[in-house]
């Protein structure tokens, strides 16, 4: 019988997708292999009545451009009790491709585990992907989907801020990022917005929603003091993962709670919650000025993929046929700076938890620090002249609240 891969997409989507699957399925196909596409990740892997797809060259050359994923996704995580080995058996299929994140890949690896129990030699490569760029992948190499999912938020953020700039208007935007703040620090740098708040730069004091809300009017009033009455400031989701419940719940806005205690932020625009404080703060403080929300969030994950992240998605579409005929398994595709394909191995990877660590903005760094020092907030300098605005200006200083001096 004819040798197989199979090919799932676990998690949310990312740009590029399609891209993997089809350079992926050309280089198998090339080589013999049969490839079949498996809709609904590991729930349609390992059910009775799974949906698949024989991808040939027409159908990969047709989706390799495309946003979104031809394959259809799932975040279903099954126990190892669900494992089944029918479908490989009677599949010929000697390797399994996964797309997906750190939950993905790990499934990847059990099953592959599995698989042996049952005299199966069945190798396993995933594919990482994630727009928040927050896999511990080597340094200066991205998670692909991000660039893409970047360029879409700065085509949405160059609008916004011309809207302010003519409406003489602030905007409270926020960007999808987990825990990490790559997206929405990307997004405002090369936005040239005032200000960017993301959960990395808190870390000499703890997050709450007062200093978040404090740095946005520090922001609001230096611009005041520099005669320009407009603005967007960017906050990063990811500042709501480190926020404690008596702080979020003290705003009156009604939150529901996942099992970890982590807010469901899937069901709330951000921007328009921490537009709506700092609103309020506004009023508080009689400040003359009105802002708006906007949030970037699910129209960044289909995006039609960008140049970059075609090329990218290329070569680890390549490089996965490259570590399976060299005997690679339960690792993950990756680049090496050099732009070489590499492996990289799950263990290698986790906490002393079992976490994928996640890949954190280095605020020390000379792209990320010079960015910070060219924001738009309140001196020691600014002080005296602030008072024109503020009864208290000196906790609207920015190093202040952060406690970085």
């Amino acid at each position: 019988m004819q040798e197989a891969i199979a090919i799932i997409c676990g998690g949310g989507p990312a740009p590029g997708i399609n891209n993997v699957v089809s350079t992926t399925a050309r280089v198998f196909l090339k080589n013999g292999y049969r490839v079949i596409g498996v809709h609904e990740g590991f729930k349609g892997l390992l059910s009775e009545d799974r949906q698949t797809v024989d991808i040939d060259f027409e159908f990969a050359d047709r989706i390799f451009h495309q946003g979104g994923s031809a394959l259809k996704m799932s975040r279903f995580k099954p126990n190892d009790a669900d494992f089944d080995a029918s479908f490989f058996k009677k599949h010929n299929v000697r390797l399994l491709v996964s797309i997906g994140g750190d939950d993905t890949a790990s499934t990847a690896a059990r099953l592959a585990d599995y698989l042996q129990t049952q005299d199966l030699d069945v190798k396993s490569i995933h594919v990482p992907k994630t727009i928040d760029n927050d896999l511990p992948l080597p340094e200066g190499v991205p998670t692909f989907g991000y660039q893409t999912a970047k360029e879409t938020g700065v085509t949405l953020g160059n609008t916004v801020y011309e809207d302010a700039r003519t409406s003489q208007n602030w905007f409270v935007m926020c960007a999808m990022g987990r825990e990490a703040g790559h997206l929405a620090f990307g997004i405002g740098a090369a936005c040239h917005f005032p200000m960017i708040i993301i959960p990395e730069i808190f870390n000499k004091t703890p997050i709450s929603i007062d200093k978040i809300v404090r740095l946005v009017i520090s922001s609001i009033v230096k611009r005041r003091l520099m005669n320009i009455r407009y603005g967007v400031a960017m906050i990063s989701e990811g500042v709501f993962h480190f926020l404690d419940k008596k702080d979020l719940e003290a705003t009156g806005i009604h939150f529901d709670y996942d099992a970890h205690g982590h807010p469901e932020l899937n069901q709330v625009s951000k921007a328009h919650i921490f537009n709506q404080l700092v609103m309020r703060k506004i009023k508080e403080l009689k400040l003359d000025h009105k802002s708006r929300p906007v949030e970037l969030g699910y129209a960044m994950r289909c995006a039609r993929p960008i140049g970059f992240d075609l090329s990218y998605t290329s070569q680890l579409g390549r490089g996965v046929f490259t570590l399976f005929k060299a005997g690679h398994t339960k690792c993950m595709v990756s680049q090496s700076p050099e732009k070489d394909v590499i492996p990289l191995y799950l263990d290698d990877l986790r906490d002393a938890d079992g976490r994928i660590k996640t890949r954190l903005v280095n605020i020390n760094s000379h792209k990320v620090s010079t960015v910070y020092e060219m924001l738009h907030y309140l001196t020691e300098d600014d002080i005296e002249a602030a008072r024109a605005f503020l009864p208290n200006p000196e906790e609207f200083v920015f190093k202040r609240i952060l406690e970085w001096e």
